[in-house]
């Protein structure tokens, strides 16, 4: 059998740590009280640093995003999903990636 990308629809398959990092990224910029670059270079660029820290959880179904949602309860995941957006707001807001 041959393997044929086209048979296959991946718009399912999302990563739902990006839409918690997004979320997150927003609240804590809107109370972050130095003054930091928010162009979409660097906005972006702190949601890639954040994601690459931060532990995947993909879905491909109602139901994925169902237990995906049930998971973000999960203390230890969430201390961690602030601490990386944290961390690449500082980061980023340092060294923007722009004159």
């Amino acid at each position: 059998m041959e393997f044929d990308i086209n048979n296959y629809d991946f718009e399912f398959l999302v990563d739902e740590g990006r839409r918690l990092v997004i979320e997150e990224l927003g609240r804590q910029l809107s109370e972050h009280e130095q003054q930091i670059c928010v162009c979409n270079d660097c906005v972006l660029d702190m949601a890639a640093m954040a994601l690459n820290a931060l532990q995947p959880r993909y879905r491909c179904s109602l139901l994925g995003s169902i237990y995906q949602s049930d998971g973000v309860s999960d203390p230890k995941y969430a201390a961690q999903l602030k601490s990386v957006v944290s961390t690449a707001i500082k980061r980023v807001g340092a060294n923007p990636g722009h004159d």
